[in-house]
């Protein structure tokens, strides 16, 4: 099991495993005010404010801040949130903005990492309990079982259905004793010392990756568990003593 006893690794989810990467098509006919298509930057800076773990990426009235601040805590809240954040980052009209909100929000449409795959399968075919924590408003069970791994998760602790989001440590306690884990004997691996990171106020240990497009980022979570002294091997070994 390596240098360091480790009994489970929770992972987060955006940036970590999955990452939204938007189709060139997503954005053919997203349009500002005067009816102009939104050129390379305007698009990636969208991507950008879309998927940000932390921060406020647009101004905000104070009804529009609530819905923001607790939008990964209900459905109706993120949906409210997210089509501001498309308003005011210029995407005039309605139908579009809800035509790509329903693409951050549809699991089928997030891109893998490489290692994602064989990192799970390495871990629980040594024995490791495994499990997602994600500040997210729907359901990303689906992703994992298109790529037939969601069985291998052993808890998916997800803030809408919990009634917490992190940086808060009732998160994390929710996921470790779902889990059935010591938190001393946990690693949380995410992409954002802020939210993520906070998994140490718990007792955890934790793990930072950058979240980068999937195509540069090929060994990142195999780097980040054998930093932590994980170094589980090919899936199928038996776990080592």
């Amino acid at each position: 099991m390596g240098t360091t006893s480790f009994d489970a690794v929770l992972f987060d989810f955006s940036g970590t495993l999955f990452r939204l990467e938007e189709d060139d098509s997503w954005m053919e006919q997203i349009t500002d005010s005067a009816g102009a298509q939104f050129d390379v930057h305007q698009q990636a800076e969208l991507m950008r404010r879309l998927t940000a773990p932390t921060g406020q990426p647009v101004e905000m009235d104070a009804e529009e801040h609530h819905a923001w601040t607790n939008r990964d805590r209900d459905p109706a809240w993120h949906r409210e949130a997210y089509l501001t954040v498309l308003r005011k980052s210029g995407v005039a009209d309605p139908q579009q903005a809800q035509s790509l909100y329903a693409k951050v929000t549809d699991p089928a449409c997030w891109t893998v990492y490489p290692d994602t795959v064989p990192v799970i399968e390495a871990l629980s075919g040594e024995g490791y309990r495994i499990g997602v924590l994600s500040n997210i408003a729907f359901d990303i069970r689906p992703a994992f079982a298109e790529l037939g791994v969601d069985d291998l998760v052993s808890a998916f602790t997800l803030s809408f259905e919990v009634g917490a989001v992190k940086p808060e440590p009732e998160i994390f306690r929710h996921a470790v004793e779902t889990l059935g884990v010591d938190p001393a004997h946990t690693l949380m691996i995410g992409d954002s010392e802020k939210a993520d990171g906070a998994a140490r106020e718990i007792g955890c240990s934790f793990q930072l990756v950058e979240s980068r497009p999937t195509a540069e980022r090929p060994d990142a979570l195999w780097r980040a568990l054998s930093a932590a002294g994980i170094r589980p091997s090919e899936p199928g070994a038996g776990k080592s003593s």
